[in-house]
């Protein structure tokens, strides 16, 4: 009921999209606070986009529709630094995104990202996802979003230009920066 209510005062103040509350829902985040969450995840993410859906039904109209964007965070694990497998990671991100899928999401937002090695996996993981669904990245696009440190690169290393490299092979809607570190920067 609050997430609800928080997506319908943005929604009536104008917003086009929201995104479900499901940022650290994953396998791998759920684990370290409680065993039980990691069954839950598919279910945590699929209730998550259907309180986002249910909001946008409610302020969609003809002339302007409403979207949900699956928000998909960066967790806790970084592959880079071997804090998990590129498999357990791939694994966690599909399991959310298939959850993301049933509960009716129009794009997925893979945000804030710290490491080329997790943003590659979270889009992979979508991609699995969405074929496991008979789906295509055309109907459910996906949006990537990374964060920059001060000193111009991401969290392990990486600059802008190798960014855009990572994900060039990739069929993304869109890239972008969060303002982690302030406007001027």
């Amino acid at each position: 009921d609050v997430i609800q209510r928080i997506h319908d005062n943005f929604l009536a103040a104008g917003a086009d999209v929201v995104e479900t509350a499901t940022f650290g829902a994953n396998k791998l985040v759920g684990a370290e606070f409680d065993a039980e969450m990691v069954a839950w995840t598919r279910e945590l993410n699929r209730r998550g986009a259907e309180v986002a859906r249910a909001a946008c039904a409610k302020f969609s109209t003809k002339d302007r529709p409403r979207f949900v964007a699956g928000s998909i965070g960066p967790g806790t694990k970084r592959v880079t630094l071997g804090n998990t497998t590129w498999d357990l990671m791939l694994d966690s991100y599909k399991e959310q995104a298939l959850g993301l899928i049933e509960g009716g999401v129009d794009c997925f937002i893979i945000e804030t990202a710290q490491d080329l090695l997790q943003v590659k996996c979270a889009i992979n993981a979508c991609l699995d996802a969405l074929a496991e669904r008979g789906l295509s990245h055309e109907q459910v696009p996906l949006l990537v979003s990374v964060t920059m440190e001060t000193t111009g690169t991401m969290l392990l290393g990486s600059d802008i230009a190798a960014v855009e490299n990572a994900i060039k092979p990739f069929t993304v809607a869109s890239q972008g920066l969060p303002s982690t570190a302030g406007p001027v920067e």
